[in-house]
């Protein structure tokens, strides 16, 4: 039986997405991916395609199986279509449950008596059938119901994934601000970074990009060490599942390294480190303390620099939790501008921040801004190609 899906993802990644669910697709003949839409990519397949998602896909958030769609007029139609769905098909009154609702210029005035219409609906399902009704957990519930609202249609899902799948169950530690693992792939693959092509973050942090792109060159997959939701469902094909696991198969180990990382902070060189060990890699990716203004290409061979720079707080000496002022700011990256002007040419620099004026802080023009959204933070991915003297944003003056 064929379902409809919908795979969400950071805002900005929905064309990457979409890209990779069809390099997915090519592991399956019932795999299709269909359109984007903000937020997102619609595909369908088998049950056992959404397994393949799961495992694989490095920048969905999750993989939503669509139970019901309708049009309505009030709450009352929302109540009506939950309560119609069978959802004793799917999983039994002792899972427990949680129900997230959003919308997109619904009518509607109260999203939260909309989400306990629909956990209403369901618990009054299956206290008519079993008399008795299913818990609500909200913090680690064996089933995600999700609701989504436009202006006239209600779609209902059953979440497939569980945990969110930038959950890689890997990450031992984070740092301040630590990026998402999904939207640290999908950074990279709009960078155009490739297993093989050498890739230094400066300031790695925890080592969200660098423990990414080395499970991509280990072929490691994002979900191969953490559970899933459509484990519990009642139909679940454990056999085809361990099929598609066993279908895994890693990489040659690298014996040259081509990913390598730094930052100011000891501690965030250690908390990499660990990172990288639990995700299980089993190479060498050099790591050094430096301070970014200081650091040379780790390699003869140019290559992507991909970071994600600091701000705020993350701006100190040595992990000083110093909060910066603009000054403070400003002095930083004119220096980590004049060590990538001066050291990096032929690299290609990829920068995400929520700072859109970080070019003019670098004094450099980027030859790409790619916008994006770090959950409702607006951010740009600044793409600046280091070509020997000609980077300055400004033109050289006319001598008198």
């Amino acid at each position: 039986m064929s379902h409809s899906y919908f795979c969400p993802c950071p805002r900005g990644l929905e064309a990457a997405l979409a890209e990779e669910l069809g390099e997915i697709a090519q592991q399956s003949k019932t795999l299709k991916v269909h359109n984007q839409v903000p937020g997102g990519v619609h595909c369908s397949g088998e049950l056992t395609d959404s397994y393949l998602v799961n495992l694989h896909s490095r920048i969905a958030s999750r993989v939503l199986l669509r139970i019901a769609h309708a049009s309505y007029t009030n709450e009352n139609d929302i109540y009506d279509l939950a309560l119609a769905q069978e959802w004793e098909d799917w999983f039994s009154v002792h899972h427990t449950i949680r129900v997230d609702v959003t919308a997109v210029k619904s009518p509607l005035k109260s999203l939260e008596f909309t989400t306990l219409k629909i956990k209403d609906a369901i618990c009054d399902r299956f206290r008519d059938q079993f008399s008795e009704r299913p818990s609500v957990d909200t913090k680690a519930p064996d089933m995600r119901i999700v609701g989504f609202l436009d202006a006239r249609n209600f779609t209902l899902y059953l979440d497939t994934s569980g945990e969110a799948l930038f959950k890689r169950g890997w990450r031992l530690e984070t740092g301040d601000a630590p990026l998402r693992e999904n939207l640290a792939a999908g950074l990279l693959r709009v960078s155009g970074w490739k297993p093989g092509m050498v890739l230094f973050d400066p300031m790695c942090g925890s080592g969200t990009i660098l423990a990414e792109a080395a499970q991509m060159v280990a072929g490691i997959p994002p979900g191969a060490r953490r559970a899933f939701a459509f484990e519990k469902f009642h139909d679940f094909n454990q056999a085809q599942w361990l099929a598609i696991k066993g279908n895994i198969k890693p990489n040659p180990l690298p014996t040259v390294p081509t990913i390598f990382g730094s930052d100011i902070s000891g501690d965030m060189i250690v908390m990499t480190r660990n990172n990288l060990n639990k995700a299980g890699i089993q190479f060498e990716v050099p790591l050094k303390q430096i301070e970014a203004q200081e650091v040379k290409p780790p390699s003869d061979t140019p290559g992507i620099i991909l970071t994600n720079p600091p701000y705020g707080e993350r701006i100190g000496v040595r992990g000083d939790s110093t909060i910066e002022t603009d000054e403070q700011a400003n002095a930083f990256f004119a220096a980590f501008s004049t060590t990538l002007k001066q050291r990096f040419a032929g690299w290609k620099v990829f920068l995400f921040s929520a700072d859109l004026g970080l070019p003019k802080m670098l004094r450099l023009k980027e030859s790409r801004k790619t916008p994006f959204f770090n959950g409702a933070l607006e951010c740009r991915l600044f793409r600046f190609d280091m070509v020997a003297g000609f980077n300055r944003r400004e033109e050289a003056k006319p001598k008198a």
